[in-house]
């Protein structure tokens, strides 16, 4: 499969946009530029598989593709955080849940 200069632009424009969005929506998983730009083309295979499975289409072009990597994201980063166990390092929800 050959990619374009300007296909690549693209995708990483898309993938960096939605990772950072995810990163505002899911609150202290902040990854830095490189980190959210992995997370959002992470997220973007993810909701172009998932969305399409649950009869979910969000249309062409860039503001869709956008939307459905941001979706993939976000859902990529609760999974995220239900697997290390909550936010800040494992410790945001144990912790709070021991003292009561």
């Amino acid at each position: 499969m050959n990619m374009s200069s300007e296909s690549l632009l693209v995708v990483l424009f898309v993938g960096l946009v939605a990772g950072w969005l995810a990163g505002q929506f899911v609150q202290g998983t902040g990854f830095g530029l490189i980190g959210d730009l992995v997370v959002g083309l992470l997220g973007a295979l993810f909701g172009s598989w998932l969305l399409p499975q649950l009869g979910i289409h969000l249309g062409t072009g860039l503001v869709g593709a956008i939307v459905n990597a941001t979706i993939g994201a976000v859902l990529l980063l609760l999974i995220v955080r239900l697997v290390r166990g909550g936010g800040g390092g494992g410790w945001g929800w144990q912790r709070n849940w021991w003292r009561r």
